[in-house]
């Protein structure tokens, strides 16, 4: 096996298109004489439909369709759970349309069809829906508690499951303890709000039977099987695109939403292409939220700061529906002992229905809830104590040598014993000391203080279980005119640099430049088994399986290229897109080794001609007659899957200064120290961090959504939904561990969620430091806002 040469970075590829305003989305497919979906949606949070009246609507020029759960035949049912687990109690999925019942403000209740945008919104207007409005408890903790309203009529106290996971003994670790610490966090609820909304497009060709359908998915294969068995067509007659696409974040993921399946049955019934494009309104409305969990964390630790055991019960918000089952509670419980050697844990968690939007994961998946639940009660047991922040992890992070370490009675979302496969810990934990230089900060803070300004700073460690399976795969060939080199998997990109990285991998086997390598994604007719770009999996089991391709087609192309130049195949050299013989000096283009290998291609082109010369010498090896099982032209297909999910791990660290009169935080330096295995393109994992920074920031600061008692969000647009800008993101200091994972090829782990996890934990840490000599108490909710701030102080 050839070891990699990474760690050098270059050019995201894809840049130059979205800059210039070239690169193509859904919403600039040219599609010929395309008609517009629009949408009835929903006004109450939990309501009967007792009428709906169309006649209007039907009446309204221009109107091709109208849709509601009774005109769609087949497609009147709940939409399958995706991802069963034995701790939902009851597990509850909507239908593409409502009928006779809504459970959350935005659910779709009719779909009008028509000539435009503008003629499908102004029918949609006009279709009366008489509701009959049901009372609701739309806070997490009133819908959990007794007798609150049913989100749906026949889940008792709206519980939709109940997970309880047990590593050693919490309840004699209690009794062992020495100091006992408790606290309640809770993280709000919010949104992806990715640049691009989602949008989908579908034509379909009578003549062949064929639907092709172009999504903003995360995940194309999975879109195609689902629309296979809803639509009942053959999986080969239906081709699904991901162009590009405008941010994902988990809002995007796998396949449940109306428009995914109604858009492609209104253009083979109506026989004309059909798109629909959400506003942004209706991104917030229908689209999936996430965050809302409630946390009730218990630690028993000795008087020394050694942590004994852990007990955390919390509520999760599950939204109306659970189409992804407990996947977010389940990883936050998985999560919640973070890097520490807490050898007794307790995790109980009940995922609560609330008749809001549903809940799927959005950037981190659970981990920035347990990252804020087990730093901040670090933070409270430290202050206890007398300890420092920095000494209390120092004193309870796994050393290097514990690595794997295992916490059994934890079984992650992948159904494997959580299992940390590798770290440096202390080193991360040092590195952002060093950085941190607090000597230097605490003379900063003096001088400010004097100023009267108030600075704090804030740390806190994550651990982030990445790569998860089941498997993804990867095809390579080399063109026998061009001798570029076509790579394709089934994965799609939202802004990770695929086309970069991966293409990479391709070409440090291959010897070739990034230029020589044509790299295909997001086309289930590119490339048809896999699974889809999330959970921080794609470097780890894409990367891979492109690796394995891609050693396979340097193998196969040195073998040709022995059997070619009738020498011994250790001769053989790849580099600067040539072929060549170590020992005669002689070199022949990667082309015409293809084109060599495939004897139906000899001919009109300038690589067949070059190849007469090595025609005789190669057919006497064994080519081109394909002795020995061998196959035409050089190309090579492969699979990756993990045996477990790889764990990333990282240390933050943040400065900040507050006005305590206003509430105002500013970020006056952030500091990440991260490791995700080796790096194959380190401009690419900063730029992975940096927007999950930005994202954490956001989360821990600005973005929440506002619902009502009512169940109507009121903050459904740019204006009241606060977000950070490029004024509020500091510069970041950013430092790279490489401790490569022992369970894969490439020792890579993933890096797409990392940024995002600490944040909150970090700003909450650095703000109650700043505010401590003007007697500020503890911050335990996210996000912080001003006004949670200046009550701090009164």
């Amino acid at each position: 096996m050839t070891a990699p040469h990474f760690g050098t970075s270059s050019e995201r590829r894809i840049d130059p298109s979205l800059l210039r305003g070239a690169a193509l989305f859904v919403d600039d497919i040219a599609l010929a004489d395309p008609l517009c979906a629009a949408f009835v949606r929903s006004p109450c949070a939990r309501a009967r439909i007792r009428s709906i009246d169309l006649r209007a609507a039907r009446q309204c020029a221009g109107v091709i369709a109208v849709y509601t759960a009774r005109d769609i035949g087949v497609l009147d049912a709940e939409f399958p759970l995706l991802i069963p687990h034995p701790a939902l109690v009851a597990a509850r999925t909507q239908r593409p349309l409502a009928r006779d019942d809504v459970f959350y403000v935005g659910q779709t209740v009719a779909m009008i069809v028509a000539v435009n945008r503008y003629v499908a919104e102004d029918a949609a207007a006009l279709v009366e829906v008489d509701y009959e409005p049901l009372p609701v408890a739309v806070e997490l903790a009133a819908a959990a508690a007794p007798g609150a309203p049913l989100v749906h009529p026949d889940v008792t106290a709206n519980l939709a499951a109940h997970f309880v996971q047990v590593a050693g003994d919490a309840q004699a670790a209690a009794a062992r303890a020495q100091h006992v610490t408790r606290l309640t966090v809770r993280v709000e609820r919010s949104t992806a709000a990715p640049l691009e909304p989602r949008a989908v497009a579908a034509v379909f060709d009578r003549s062949s039977g064929e639907l092709t359908v172009w999504d903003t998915t995360q995940a194309p294969l999975a879109v195609r099987s689902g629309l296979a068995s809803l639509l009942e067509l053959d999986e080969h007659k239906i081709r699904v695109i991901a162009p590009h696409v405008g941010g994902g974040f988990g809002q995007k993921l796998l396949f449940f939403y109306p428009d995914e399946v109604l858009v492609p049955f209104a253009a083979m019934r109506l026989g004309r292409p059909v798109k629909f494009v959400e506003d942004r309104r209706e991104n917030f409305i229908g689209s999936s939220q996430e965050r809302a969990q409630i946390h009730q964390i218990t630690l028993y630790a000795t008087k020394q700061g050694e942590v004994l055991g852990l007990r955390d019960e919390f509520l999760h918000d599950a939204g109306a529906f659970t189409p992804y089952g407990i996947v977010v509670p389940h990883v936050a419980a998985t999560s919640i002992a973070g890097p520490y050697r807490i050898p007794n844990l307790h995790v109980e968690f009940k995922a609560i229905y609330t008749p809001t939007v549903p809940v799927t994961p959005y950037r981190g998946c659970g981990r920035p809830h347990a990252c804020f639940a087990i730093e901040r009660a670090l933070d409270r047991l430290a202050e206890e104590l007398g300890l420092d922040r920095f000494e209390i992890r120092r004193r309870n992070l796994i050393r290097d040598h514990e690595f794997p370490y295992r916490r059994h009675g934890l079984v992650f979302q992948d159904g494997a014993t959580v299992e940390l496969d590798s770290g440096q810990y202390l080193r991360a934990l040092t590195l952002l000391a060093e950085r941190l230089d607090l000597a230097q900060f605490e003379r900063e803070r003096a001088q400010a203080r004097a100023q009267g300004r108030w600075l704090g700073f804030g740390l806190a460690f994550y651990v982030e279980g990445t790569g998860l399976g089941p498997y993804e795969g990867a095809a390579a060939r080399i063109h026998p005119i061009t001798g570029k080199i076509h790579v394709a998997t089934g994965l799609t990109s939202q802004g990770q640099g695929h086309e970069t990285s991966f293409a990479q991998t391709v070409a440090d086997q291959m010897g070739v430049g990034l230029d020589d390598i044509i790299f295909v994604e997001g086309d289930t007719r590119a490339f048809d088994w896999g699974v889809g770009t999330y959970a921080s999996r794609a470097a780890v089991v894409a990367g891979n399986a492109i690796y394995k391709t891609a050693l396979n087609l340097r193998a196969r192309t040195i073998a040709a290229a022995a059997r070619m130049f009738g020498v011994p195949a250790a001769q053989i050299e790849l580099r600067n897109g040539r072929v060549w013989d170590g020992g005669s000096g002689r070199s022949a283009a990667l082309a015409t080794v293809a084109t060599v290998a495939n004897p139906l291609r000899y001919a009109f082109n300038e690589a067949a001609r070059a190849a007469t010369q090595f025609v005789g010498t190669y057919a006497a090896a064994g080519g081109p007659a394909l002795a020995n099982g061998q196959q035409p032209g050089l190309e090579s297909r492969d699979y990756f899957s993990p045996v477990r999910a790889t764990w990333a791990y990282g240390a933050h660290a943040a400065v900040v200064e507050v006005d305590a009169e206003l509430g105002r935080v500013a970020i006056l330096r952030y500091l990440c120290v991260h490791d995700c295995g080796r790096m194959i393109n380190p401009a690419i994992v900063e730029g992975q961090l940096m927007g999950g920074i930005a994202q954490g920031i956001g989360g821990a600061l600005y973005e929440q959504l506002a619902y009502d008692a009512s169940g109507r969000i009121q903050n459904a647009n740019f204006v009241d939904f606060l977000m950070p800008f490029a004024s509020e993101m500091p510069n970041l200091d950013i430092v790279h561990i490489e401790t490569p994972s022992p369970l894969n090829p490439l020792g890579v782990k993933g890096v797409g969620e990392a940024g995002c996890i600490a944040v909150g934990a970090v700003l909450a840490s650095a703000i109650e430091d700043a505010l401590k000599p003007l007697g500020g108490g503890s911050l335990l909710r996210l996000p912080i806002t001003p006004d949670m701030i200046c009550g701090l102080l009164v």
